[in-house]
């Protein structure tokens, strides 16, 4: 199943989300459709379906998210982003979603290498994601290595996720967890049978 999603679904906007207007579920229309999406991202996987999410940065639109219908531009877009089969998609889409339902909202990443950024509140998380590999070791390494890359601010609502399979969790535990914390780095383990778990500081 694939769905389009403009902007309005991963930043608010006063514009559509009428903040100042609630809706008979007793919330504004920008927090209902956050709860529609975050329905939407668990239960249709839950009945065996895929669910591909397309938005405006995956395909051929200026800043404010406004597409230029370029066809074939956008359709070669469609097209890699349907045949996404490794590993590391699937622990960023499951990732994605356990954010959503955990009331975190992505949003574009200020560094473009960045795999997935999300915020909630004032307190924003900077991922970086790894799938299954035969070189867990140098594979967690790299990652850890990318992330410092992003550490830019000593912000302390900032943190940042190395996110992995079950198979690479003992190679992302060769840092102690007393140095991951000092650098915000938490670790989330994803399951084989798509589940998420915070590894403990």
């Amino acid at each position: 199943m694939v769905e389009y999603r403009e902007l309005q679904h991963d930043q608010p906007m006063p514009h559509f989300d009428k903040p100042d207007r609630l809706t008979v579920s007793g919330v504004h229309r920008g927090e209902q459709r956050a709860l529609y999406d975050a329905r939407r991202d668990t239960e249709i996987p839950a009945h065996g379906l895929r669910l591909v999410v397309v938005r405006p940065a995956d395909l051929d639109a200026d800043g404010r998210g406004r597409l230029r219908r370029s066809e074939e531009a956008d359709l070669a877009a469609l097209r890699k982003i349907l045949a996404r089969k490794s590993d590391e998609d699937r622990v960023t889409d499951v990732f994605r979603t356990w954010l959503l339902a955990e009331g975190w909202t992505p949003v574009e990443p200020t560094d473009r290498w960045t795999d997935l950024e999300a915020v909630r509140g004032e307190k924003r998380l900077i991922c970086e994601a790894k799938g299954r590999t035969k070189e867990k070791g140098i594979d967690a390494d790299i990652a850890y290595g990318q992330l410092l890359r992003r550490i830019t601010s000593q912000d302390a609502r900032i943190r940042y996720a190395l996110v992995v399979p079950s198979s690479s969790v003992k190679a992302v535990e060769r840092v102690p967890a007393h140095v991951r914390e000092l650098l915000r780095i938490d670790v989330y383990e994803v399951t084989d049978d798509n589940g998420v778990r915070p590894l403990p500081a």
